[in-house]
């Protein structure tokens, strides 16, 4: 181990191979009985790390020298990649994205927990693994982050002056960093004209000398804009201000009508809190539009500026679609969707059964939830909003009927302890649990394995060029 002589030493290990991929998205080696957790290489490189972190039991640190270049190395299509954290293994073949994903779904399930299952089956990949986005969001900032290069370059000047470079930015958070914002060229994750329309965003703004956001001053005008898209054609724009200037707010949305005339809902909403939340705001319609539509095979989905839908619709698909199968839904049979969000998987599964009772935590997706039933004349699901282990009870089961089966979708933390006891009171036939951390669901499995055992465990990449993969898990009773 030598010393980088540089500023504040920092020690670095030198010629380190790298083995694995973690959960969080970090390449992973080790040195004697020591892990360590490395920035920016591919498992199969041979590095140099400079530490940046030490614990009793890891170390983080970042790769500074590549002696051996992987054979499961790529070139990453973005030129923002290494600063920008969204995608942290566009430089991995997908191939080997999805071989670690699969990895980190059987970590989960063998190592986390000691339960019964079957083999896992293989992970379900993406046709699309650039541009298969349909919503990105973007913040503006007036202190936008400067690369390393940017600073060591004494001939640039930053500021507003006539020969300065502006410090205007609009793009994506630095990792960690609220108030940092990388300025974003291009992003390959969302098919054009996303970056077009960011761009001209920004380019207007510069001209008429709008000002952008003072993320910890909290001030300036400009302060998001949120992109999205469905796969049957509809742009939507919503822009945040901090502060209604109704002259400045329809020139700029005027403008971007006229350039960008494929958006067919164009909102705006003016958000004066300390964060960038508009779910608790009322977003103002300027032209076209309340809503865009998705479809799904012969159904619809109505999105509103605050409706989620999940952000890769083909992928969506295919995630549904598998939830449905392993569901094995008779037309007797009445379905809990447990954190069924605006009732998407509730409305795709009903059809095949006597009825579909979805239950999520937020009032607007329910909202939306019943709107998307009406809007395909589904009259057999029933939705409820609260939170799920106080609105889970007996007297909820007896007034909606005893579930032969139950699928449950949760956030990343998981299943409330609660909700997994209820559950197990309510005895269903089958359960499908959909998750987006597999280790979370796997503490819940172990759960749930007093009375139930996997039968089928199904992996889904939703997200090429990241480490994140949903996995769905079929459970049956003993």
């Amino acid at each position: 181990m030598r010393e980088n002589s540089k500023k504040k030493p920092l020690p670095i290990i030198e010629n380190v191979q790298v083995l694995d991929a973690s959960s969080d998205g970090q390449a992973v080696g080790r040195i004697d009985d020591v892990v360590l957790f490395i920035k920016n290489a591919v498992p199969g490189d041979v590095v140099d790390v400079q530490v940046t972190r030490k614990k009793n039991k890891f170390r983080e640190g970042n790769a500074i020298t590549i002696h051996s270049y992987s054979d499961k190395r790529t070139i990453a299509q973005c030129k923002h990649f290494g600063t920008c954290g969204g995608c942290k293994w566009q430089n991995m073949d997908y191939h080997w994205q999805l071989f670690y994903k699969q990895k980190q779904v059987k970590d989960a399930l063998t190592r986390l927990i000691k339960i019964e299952l079957p083999e896992i089956n293989a992970i379900l990949g993406s046709e699309k693994t650039y541009n298969y986005r349909n919503k990105l969001e973007f913040t503006f900032s007036n202190k936008k982050w400067l690369t390393q290069a940017q600073i060591d370059d004494k001939s640039i000047q930053f500021g507003d002056g006539e020969n300065e470079i502006s410090r205007n930015a609009l793009g994506f958070h630095i990792p960690g960093m609220f108030d940092k914002i990388l300025d974003i060229d291009e992003c390959h994750l969302q098919e054009e004209p996303s970056n077009a329309i960011r761009n001209e965003i920004k380019r207007y703004a510069l001209e008429h000398k709008i000002a952008f956001f003072d993320l910890r001053e909290q001030v300036g005008m400009l302060r998001n804009i949120i992109i999205r898209s469905t796969s049957t054609g509809e742009w939507m724009l919503i822009v945040s201000f901090y502060y209604n200037d109704k002259p400045v707010i329809e020139e700029l949305l005027k403008h971007i009508c006229e350039k960008f005339p494929l958006l067919s809902s164009v909102h705006y909403v003016i958000n004066s809190k300390r964060n960038d939340t508009i779910s608790d705001l009322d977003i103002l319609l300027y032209k076209g539009k309340d809503s865009i539509y998705e479809k799904m095979e012969n159904l619809q989905f109505k999105i509103s500026p605050k409706s989620f839908y999940q952000t890769n619709s083909d992928q969506a698909y295919q995630l549904y679609r598998i939830t449905r199968e392993l569901a094995q839904i008779k037309n007797s049979d009445i379905v809990y969707d447990l954190y069924t969000g605006t009732g998407t998987i509730a409305n795709f599964v009903a059809h095949q059964a006597k009825k579909v009772v979805g239950i999520e935590y937020v009032p607007a997706a329910i909202e939306d939830a019943k709107i998307n039933a009406q809007l395909n004349n589904i009259s057999n699901t029933a939705f409820y909003a609260g939170d799920m282990k106080d609105v889970l009870n007996d007297a909820f089961i007896k007034e909606n009927g005893q579930p032969q089966v139950i699928i449950t979708d949760p956030p990343r933390a998981g299943m409330h302890e609660d909700v997994t006891k209820k559950i197990l009171e309510i005895k269903p036939h089958r359960i499908v649990y959909v998750s987006c951390n597999p280790a979370t669901q796997a503490r819940d499995l172990q759960l749930l394995d007093s009375d139930y055992r996997v039968i089928k465990v199904q992996p889904v990449d939703m997200f090429p060029q990241t480490h994140h993969v949903e996995n769905v898990v079929l459970l049956e009773k003993r």
